[in-house]
């Protein structure tokens, strides 16, 4: 990679400037990066598009980048301000007196660094806790390309989680689907197939119930009467409904889903659908009607907001 035209650190929009195998002129890309700087070697799949303005461009769906293997490379990239503590004068003061090993040198001996003259404790220091943020990004992002998230969801879960995406997500991929904007059940479903969590997982059995009791949302409805949100969890994500009732019973425990029982009918409810419900003036006056079984058997009225 020549040149970063454009990063928006926020949401890891970038505009990058590529020399491309077969393509004699630089070649623009268009695309989400948690972290870039030049002089990387980047992966890129996607799509050539002819802006109107800014004319043919490379939309890059899938983005990886790696360390440059060059002198000339490693020297751009260490001098990009990717790190803290080198500048492009610092970085070829590092390339002159380590080449290719200065990578290796920042990592496994950074004491050694004091030997480029003008680099004392304080500048080794950030120079060795920037690569060490560097390379905890670069870490994260291949934990999230191998488990099949696209770059720019994975910038997204990176700007949410930080330094403990890989832990979270380990721990629990379906919180993706809860905390992640644009990320549903089906692709947190997808990342957790690959960690290797059982269909029939307890897990992913109450992240279903949510996804159940979200769609019923997204209709317009409050919530679910109990025996509809079985089938329908049932129905969702292929399990039987004795694992749906353990789950379902750990929830309303930990108050992810509150039950009322009305006009005769147990029903469930998003816990913080159901604050809402009863903190509006509006819902308060329609909360005992909205758990009356409609043509679907679903709950009738809509949600606030």
């Amino acid at each position: 990679m020549e040149r970063v035209t454009y990063h928006n650190a926020e949401n890891g929009f970038c505009v990058l400037r590529v020399k491309a195998r077969g393509h004699k002129d630089l070649v623009t890309v268009v695309g989400h990066a948690a972290s870039i700087a030049a002089g990387e070697w980047v992966q890129l799949s996607g799509t050539w598009t002819n802006d109107r303005t800014h004319g043919l461009q490379f939309r890059a769906g899938f983005l990886k980048a790696s360390p440059p293997t060059t002198l000339e490379g490693i020297e751009r990239y260490l001098g990009s301000g990717m790190s803290r503590g080198i500048g492009p004068a610092y970085a070829k003061k590092l390339v002159r007196a380590f080449g290719e090993a200065v990578f290796d040198l920042i990592e496994a001996e950074p004491t050694r660094l004091r030997e480029v003259t003008g680099i004392g404790p304080k500048r080794a220091s950030r120079i060795v806790a920037g690569w060490a943020e560097q390379k905890v990004i670069r870490e994260i992002m291949l934990f999230l390309h191998a488990h099949g998230v696209g770059t720019s969801r994975a910038v997204r879960i990176y700007k949410t989680y930080g330094t403990d995406a890989v832990q979270v997500i380990s721990e629990n991929p379906y919180r993706l689907a809860r905390d992640i904007r644009g990320i549903g059940f089906r692709t947190a479903d997808l990342v957790a197939q690959r960690l290797g969590i059982e269909p029939t997982a307890m897990i992913r059995v109450r992240a279903g119930i949510s996804f159940a009791l979200a769609g019923a949302t997204g209709e317009g409805h409050c919530g679910l009467p109990l025996a509809e949100l079985t089938a329908q969890t049932a129905a969702l994500i292929e399990v039987p409904p004795p694992l749906i009732e353990t789950a379902l019973a750990l929830e309303l425990a930990e108050g992810e889903v509150v039950a009322d029982t009305l006009e005769g009918e147990r029903c469930v409810f998003l816990a913080g659908l159901h604050r809402a419900e009863q903190a509006s003036p509006r819902g308060c006056g329609r909360l005992p009607k909205v758990c009356r079984p409609g043509p679907r058997s679903m709950l009738s009225g809509r949600s606030p907001g």
